[in-house]
């Protein structure tokens, strides 16, 4: 059993340890939010939250999570960052498909915690792993500019 913190719950968790986080997320526990992308943790699809830091869940172990916290995308909107980027992401009309929409506001909520007032250039670097395909990238910088005029702190 490996004890996991999921979205303020708590989980003992059956799996081998070498599982991948996000099918322990999306088929275990049945949070389907965060999506599988490419499976080489170089798309972004799959982000979440561990201990605060953005994560790619799809190459995280579950043993690496073990008593650890984890922030899912259904969990997001109750930190007022998270609320935020949402409000933000409705309000600019950033998704289109939506496939790569959750990781995309994990990371932005991520980069808001750490960085209140973002640069073009932290922006950049922030959201740099996380591809949109049907590129809406003026909308997600837009919609991170909004958020943080918006008291994303």
């Amino acid at each position: 059993m490996i004890p996991v913190t999921i979205n303020g719950r708590r989980y003992n968790v059956d799996l081998p340890e070498d599982t991948p986080l996000l099918w322990t997320l999306r088929d275990e526990l049945g949070l389907t939010g965060t999506k599988f992308g490419c499976g080489m943790a170089l798309c972004g699809a799959c982000t979440v939250h561990v201990d605060g830091q953005p994560v790619r869940s799809c190459i995280t172990p579950l043993v690496a999570v073990a008593n650890r916290k984890v922030v899912t995308i259904e969990a997001i909107g109750v930190e007022r960052v998270g609320q935020a980027v949402q409000a933000a992401w409705v309000e600019m009309g950033v998704p289109q498909c939506g496939y790569c929409q959750a990781g995309q506001i994990m990371a932005a909520t991520a980069l808001l915690k750490r960085s209140p007032t973002p640069s073009d250039a932290d922006i950049d670097d922030a959201m740099s792993g996380n591809i949109c395909r049907c590129g809406t990238y003026v909308r997600i910088r837009a919609a991170i500019k909004a958020a943080a005029k918006g008291g994303a702190r």
